[in-house]
């Protein structure tokens, strides 16, 4: 969502790079830069006056630390502007209620509500560790309650049925279906517009007073840029929102909704939705975005991302094999590359590793995710001999191969080579003493005593 503002915004702070100190002349330079980058990803003009005026009077104040050069100074004050923008700290679901805790989920239609409501609910159950109820509230849209109850089964959420036929009864017997259950937590699913008017707005009040939520989040699309925030600060009006959550950031996006909307209405952004697998829901978290817009990366999410989508018992399994010499096969290579997928791809990946986002468009094309799963697909299309041992593949094999996979000859050999280097790297990696020396590397350095001063030389 950031790629395009995160390399503007690295070209901009060539402005002060390398300088010895911010001065007026070097900031406006690179103030200049940034301002054009933020209107390109469609932030709300409103937003860019205010964000440049912040950075441009902490910087000619100079609200900063002595010890950093220019650039870093200016680096500094961006990121902390940005995360101002974009709120402090992660904002979580206020869950403390007596049970069922509701939670409204709102929106117009066609900005993927039903399937956050699916996310969520998986992310309750697994990371929360509560019982989830979803029900839905849209009796318009064809096939909106069915589309519910079949995502419901896939995350493992009860669904409550509609006993009833408007939207305003269907909730209020929904709370009372959760409560006689014992749920922790009821979501409930309205009905979405192609527009914001009248009648819609007073219905999901009338919801919202039925049920009294403890929380009341709208669904925006990210990729309307700052409309996002112009729909938000809509609902606001007629509803107490407590949160937004931003759909499709994997799309089309520019980054303007991200950075508008807590500036716009002074409401959170609680989560980030792409694509559409009921997994992918992540915590919103502005000091991390601010960093990856920045190119600074995100090693958190990474960690725990990887703590939770990886499996843990064959990374120990790989482990301990290539420790005890064994061979990097094909059938291990197959297991990376669908650990990178359930990480989000070779993109997703970059975007969170310090400067990856702002790698030229060149370089992240040749790790295009379709290369990847193209390269899985001719694994599945060998024998497990042939995985096991890549040395028996032969010309006549290939051809079958290549042919099972849908694919020609060169991408063969292509991953067999892409396959022999990342063997020769792991056994690097697992040499004797590597692990060792490369733990020690990540170390902090001792410190160092001053040398003694040298004597001139009398002449």
């Amino acid at each position: 969502m950031f790629d395009n503002l995160t390399q503007r915004l690295t070209a901009a702070m060539g402005a002060v790079s390398g300088r010895r100190r911010l001065t007026e002349s070097n900031i406006a330079s690179a103030l200049r830069d940034v301002r054009v980058a933020l209107l390109e990803a469609d932030v709300a003009l409103a937003v860019v006056r205010d964000f440049t005026t912040e950075v441009r009077e902490r910087a000619l104040g100079q609200d900063i630390d002595a010890s950093l050069n220019a650039g870093q100074a200016f680096l500094q004050l961006v990121h902390g502007a940005l995360r101002r923008m974009m709120g402090e700290a992660n904002d979580a679901l206020n869950l403390a209620a007596t049970p069922p805790a509701v939670v409204l989920v709102a929106g117009l239609q066609g900005v993927g509500k039903t399937t956050t409501v699916a996310k969520l609910a998986r992310h309750l159950k697994e990371r929360e560790r509560k019982r989830v109820a979803v029900a839905s509230a849209d009796v318009y849209r064809p096939g909106a309650i069915e589309q519910l109850r079949t995502l419901a089964a896939d995350v493992g959420a009860r669904f409550v049925a509609a006993g009833e036929r408007t939207p305003v009864a269907i909730a209020a017997q929904a709370v009372a279906e959760a409560r006689k259950r014992l749920d922790d937590v009821l979501i409930v699913d309205t009905a979405g517009r192609l527009a914001i008017d009248a009648e819609m707005m007073a219905e999901v009040t009338a919801i919202h007073a039925a049920v009294t939520p403890v929380e009341t989040l709208l669904v925006v699309d990210a990729m309307t840029g700052q409309d996002a925030a112009v729909t938000a600060k809509a609902f606001d009006e007629a509803l107490p929102l407590t949160g937004v959550v931003l759909a499709k950031v994997d799309g089309d996006a520019r980054g303007g909704a991200a950075l508008s909307v807590r500036a716009v209405t002074g409401k959170p952004i609680k989560f980030l939705a792409s694509g559409e697998q009921t997994d992918a829901l992540a915590p919103f978290h502005p000091d991390r975005v601010a960093s990856r817009i920045l190119g600074m990366g995100d090693a958190l999410t990474l960690i725990e991302e990887t703590q939770r989508k990886v499996d843990q018992r064959k990374a120990s399994r790989l482990a301990g094999k290539l420790t005890s010499g064994r061979k990097f096969d094909l059938a291990d290579f197959r297991v990376q590359l669908q650990q990178m997928a359930s990480l989000g791809g070779a993109g997703s990946l970059l975007d969170k590793l310090p400067g990856g986002a702002a790698l030229p468009a060149h370089a992240r094309a040749r790790l295009d995710d379709a290369m990847f799963r193209r390269m899985a697909v001719i694994i599945d299309s060998m024998t497990p001999q042939e995985r096991r041992f890549p040395d028996l593949i032969n010309s006549a094999r290939k051809r079958r191969i290549a042919a099972g996979s849908g694919t020609e000859v060169q991408d063969v050999n292509r991953l067999l080579k892409q396959h022999k280097q990342t063997q020769k790297m792991a056994k690097r990696t697992m040499r004797k003493g590597n692990l060792q020396r490369l733990a020690r590397g990540l170390e902090a350095p001792p410190p160092q005593a001053p040398r003694p001063a040298r004597r001139k030389r009398r002449r």
